[in-house]
């Protein structure tokens, strides 16, 4: 929704600075959106301070995750606690498509849809720069597919 408002072009050019409603509505929107991109990186939230015996309470933040690409899968997993959401193996697709949406192209990011043949088989939604992240997964991809053919083959002379 932000990335709509900042977007809007309509505005004037003062001393060679376009002034432009969408910059206007960043510039005021910056108390309200910085609490919540912090709240994005904060991994829990604690409760009580430390008094004594009585143990903190912490509550895992839901909010906090992150896109881990690894030699066999790409995983979706909670920032600190290693919770995995969602993951999908290298085995498991063949094609990643990046799809902006309104809103994200404000932001320098995306959502990356895996696919296996015509098949959705996995979605990483606000993905900082997509394309880069894409190709990282297709040359992975790419990499693991060769070693498992490699693999499987029979040896030469055997």
């Amino acid at each position: 929704m932000f990335g709509r408002w900042y977007l809007l072009k309509p505005g004037v050019t003062i001393c060679g600075v376009p002034v432009t409603v969408g910059r206007l509505i960043a510039l005021a929107s910056v108390p309200l959106i910085l609490p919540l991109y912090f709240l994005m990186l904060l991994p829990c939230f604690v409760f009580l301070p430390k008094l004594g015996p009585i143990p903190r309470v912490y509550i895992s933040n839901p909010a906090c995750r992150r896109y881990r690409l690894t030699n066999r899968r790409v995983v979706i997993e909670h920032g600190t606690s290693g919770k995995i959401y969602g993951e999908v193996s290298l085995d498991q697709f063949d094609a990643i498509e990046v799809q902006v949406l309104p809103g994200q192209e404000w932001y320098p990011c995306g959502e990356l849809i895996f696919f296996k043949g015509k098949v959705e088989t996995f979605r990483l939604s606000g993905v900082s720069r997509p394309e880069t992240f894409r190709q990282t997964c297709l040359k992975a991809q790419r990499s693991h597919v060769s070693v498992r053919r490699a693999l499987d083959r029979e040896p030469v002379g055997a």
